[in-house]
């Protein structure tokens, strides 16, 4: 039975035990919070969510207050007020004033908190403790100076991503957030995930921005320049636009980018087309050797990094290709010059990706070829933002391009990687066709489409069972990877995608994100898909084309020479 509570005047219904602040979002009422996050057990830590309670002579934290019995509550009461302010004035005293130059500036919750209780001096004068700038990653940056010690980056990558790369350190006025022994990024064990930027209130983490570099080239002589973006930066840059979210702005930056000065703008999708081709090559080649363990996805560069440090003993049941900017990559400088007329020009290449760790994959040794780094420049969804709104174009103006041949998807297939589970789904719709003779019907897979972090089906392929199962987010990963190892769950095929529900939520996705956004998000691609008159990587005509003309088969030799890839294990500090 429910216990009533009279907030500001007005009765309403909570369970026993559950607390103030989750009470309260329930019925519509919204009280300011720093440090709280959904889903994980509340810390306390900011203050900023405390309410006055009658009969209580202190105010109460109410993310992490439980509910036993009536209350009456106050969420906005003078004293309430009050130590909110003070506490944002107390975290603005040591805080950096140069908000027209942050990266976060316009969607700092700081800077937020600081407009909504009408603060405007600074009243508190602090003494600024020095901090050394962190730009060791080539993903991400790490300001200190702008950290105010919520948290929350610590608790996303210890207890979402499982990866602890960072934590607190020391005490007192001595307290911050520290690698291991204080060491800079690139010596951590951070896999680039970026979660811990979309989780950051502030611009204390933000990503490496490398869009102004592409001012030295875009209009240089004797340049090309191409672009590559993947699925989940067309259904989600929309955000930051104006537009409606889940919009599919894909023929918008088409236009966009060559007004900016591309060359050809290309579409990461046809590297997933491609991607899948090979996979199924790989996984029928497998199933032949009759291998216990999963064949496992290796689409995501976050997760190739974190098995390369926690689980090297799996590295062999990785499927041996690259991410598809990566294939896309090696093709645009391999095979597109010739194809496209282009041979003598240097050429530029650029990936436009909801991934941060994608920026750490390019530097990677084993994505060079010939000892040259095949994409020169990873752009996130913000930066392309902030590209687009450069260019000074009217979007409602533009009428929507078509993307340069030869790198487009005609189908839906490639088009699904953007969400968790879309690249498993079309990968066994080729294995089903290569397996059957027939193709299988699109809504056979709809009831893998849950909103879980987890789930598996079993799909029957004439006399054969194909056990799939996708997971996303590296703790959920890691615990099905020990039910694997256990022989407590089978599997043929697994995806896994390092950020919660796939590339719709990376790192470089826009901030803030909720619940909300992903379902439009996951939604816009599977709209995509539903609307489809293709839906199989293979009835991709380019696809079919560029292993005619020259790739030969899925798993020849030039295929395994431009499209496949090694791993290495790597040794971290704990």
């Amino acid at each position: 039975m429910g216990i009533r509570l009279e907030v500001n005047g007005r009765s309403i219904e909570a369970e026993k035990g559950e607390t103030i602040l989750s009470a309260l979002n329930r019925n519509g009422m919204h009280v300011p919070t720093i440090c709280s996050m959904k889903d994980l057990s509340p810390s306390g830590a900011c203050r900023m969510c405390v309410v006055e309670v009658e009969g209580r002579e202190n105010l109460v934290p109410s993310c992490s207050f439980p509910i036993e019995g009536p209350m009456k509550i106050m969420t906005h009461s003078p004293r309430v007020l009050r130590a909110r302010k003070t506490n944002v004035e107390l975290l603005l005293s040591n805080h950096p004033d140069d908000c027209l130059y942050c990266e976060r500036n316009g969607s700092c919750e700081l800077q937020s908190l600081a407009e909504d209780l009408n603060i405007r001096e600074r009243r508190i004068p602090g003494k600024r403790t020095p901090h050394k700038i962190d730009k060791s990653s080539p993903a991400i940056i790490w300001d200190p100076s702008k950290c105010i010690l919520c948290g929350r980056c610590v608790r996303i990558c210890e207890e979402i991503m499982h990866t602890s790369a960072l934590d607190f350190a020391h005490r007192g006025n001595q307290l911050k957030i520290s690698t291991t022994l204080g060491k800079p990024l690139n010596y951590s064990n951070c896999t680039s995930c970026g979660q811990c930027l979309n989780a950051c209130p502030t611009g204390a983490l933000i990503e490496h921005v490398q869009f102004p570099e592409l001012e030295v080239h875009i209009h240089a002589p004797g340049k090309l320049v191409v672009a590559q973006y993947s699925p989940a930066v067309a259904i989600s840059v929309a955000e930051l636009l104006g537009f409606k979210p889940g919009t599919d702005l894909s023929g918008i930056i088409n236009a966009v980018l060559r007004r900016y000065g591309f060359d050809f703008v290309f579409e990461t999708s046809f590297g997933a087309d491609l991607m899948i081709m090979e996979q199924a090559r790989v996984y029928q080649e497998r199933m032949g050797e009759g291998n216990e363990f999963p064949l496992i996805t290796s689409s995501c560069p976050a997760w190739v990094h974190y098995v390369e440090q926690y689980y090297p003993e799996l590295m062999p049941f990785l499927s041996p290709l690259k991410s598809p900017q990566q294939m896309v990559g090696a093709l645009i400088r391999e095979w597109f010059p010739r194809v496209g007329k282009q041979e003598g020009k240097e050429i530029v290449s650029v990936v436009i990706s909801s991934c941060t760790a994608a920026k750490t994959e390019a530097r990677r040794v084993e994505m060079t070829y010939a000892g040259i780094p095949v994409i020169d420049l990873v752009l996130t969804t913000r930066e392309l933002a902030r590209m687009i709104k450069l260019s000074g174009l009217d979007l409602e103006q533009l009428e929507p391009e078509m993307p340069d041949a030869p790198f487009c998807s005609t189908g839906s297939a490639g088009k699904l990687t953007g969400v968790a589970g879309g690249e498993i789904e079309a990968t066994v719709r080729t294995i089903y066709a290569q397996t059957t003779g027939r193709e299988m019907p699109p809504s056979k897979l709809h009831r893998f489409r849950v909103h879980k972090s987890y789930r598996e089906m079993t799909v029957k392929a004439g006399n054969t069972e194909i056990r799939m199962g996708t997971v996303s987010g590296l703790a959920n990963a890691v615990t099905l990877i020990e039910e694997l190892k256990t022989g407590k769950r089978r599997l043929d095929l697994l995806e896994v995608m390092a950020c919660p529900e796939g590339c719709i939520n990376g790192g470089g996705q826009p901030i803030p994100v909720d619940e909300k956004l992903l379902r439009a998000r996951s939604k816009a691609v599977y709209d995509m898909d539903n609307g489809s008159d293709l839906h199989t990587a293979h009835s991709n005509q380019v696809v079919q084309d560029i292993y005619n003309d020259f790739l030969g088969e899925p798993g020849g030799k030039l295929s395994r020479e431009l499209l496949y890839t090694t791993f290495t294990k790597r040794e971290v500090l704990l």
